[in-house]
């Protein structure tokens, strides 16, 4: 069965998703990929969630809360974007708006006039560059390679040389592992007082479980509610792990912790 992620070919998520299949499908959102592994139909999917320049990517955030899926591998891989077009007469730039963030020193002082449109992911931009010569594109150099239509105008146009982003392979909920050198969790307390950031990070700390990211994203439930996104240098298997959730599951009560799995990280260079 084919592994999913964001499309068209030529995505960074495709490039990444390489690394584990062959055989590839595509989505235009995170949520549709996060829904299709999900509901059983890949084994596996790829999507973002952070890049170094931009931080994470919140509709992945968001899908790993709502769906009910396992967390089996890390991908992370460099970043190298090139702006492509068939010419120098364009007036608009389009990508995906995190590629676009990621570039923004380069467009405002090379392009200050341009239109900067954010479509669904940077391989649909650079197509409609290859289709529109009014339109350049943001993406990975290898774009412009094998006779196409397009130039490369700019190369290494992110504003920092060590952008890279994080991918995540998932898989259905029944193959989650305890095995890894890292664990990631959805925690939603249902809750708000004083001290409870305090109280949900001291089982962690206590047992020298080093948190490597932290994030709090609307519950969706009322203003003010939050879901945590967290991240930990642990595997499930271990111990302290083990004593840590069992603790933050008690503060939980009234909500839910959602252990996504542990595994290992790959770093992928193309």
């Amino acid at each position: 069965m084919a592994a999913v992620t964001l499309g068209p070919e030529g995505t960074y998520s495709h490039r990444a998703t390489r690394a584990i299949d062959d055989e590839i499908d595509f989505r235009q959102s995170v949520t549709a990929i996060v829904d299709a592994v999900a509901a059983g139909e890949y084994d596996r999917g790829v999507v973002p969630i952070e890049n170094s320049i931009e931080g994470s990517v919140t509709e992945s955030l968001d899908a790993l809360a709502e769906y009910d899926v396992a967390v089996v591998r890390e991908i992370v891989t460099p970043i190298r974007h090139a702006l492509l077009a068939q010419g120098e007469e364009f007036d608009t730039i389009a990508s995906h708006s995190q590629a676009i963030a990621q570039c923004r020193s380069f467009l405002e002082r090379e392009y200050p006039d341009a239109t900067l449109e954010a479509v669904a992911s940077t391989a649909q931009g650079v197509e409609f560059a290859r289709n529109d010569p009014s339109v350049a594109g943001i993406g990975h150099p290898a774009n412009a390679e094998n006779g196409t239509s397009l130039e490369v105008l700019g190369e290494d146009i992110q504003d920092r040389d060590s952008n890279a982003t994080r991918f995540l392979a998932l898989a259905p909920a029944e193959e989650r592992t305890k095995g890894g050198g890292k664990t990631s969790l959805v925690v939603y307390p249902d809750a708000d007082y004083p001290g409870l950031l305090l109280e949900l990070l001291e089982p962690f700390a206590n047992r020298d479980i080093n948190l490597v990211r932290l994030e709090s994203r609307p519950s969706g439930q009322r203003l003010g509610d939050y879901v945590f996104h967290i991240d930990i240098e642990a595997g499930l298997y271990e111990a302290r792990t083990k004593e840590a959730l069992e603790e933050i599951e008690a503060l939980a009560e009234n909500g839910w912790v959602r252990r996504l799995g542990s595994y290992d990280t790959e770093h992928v260079v193309e």
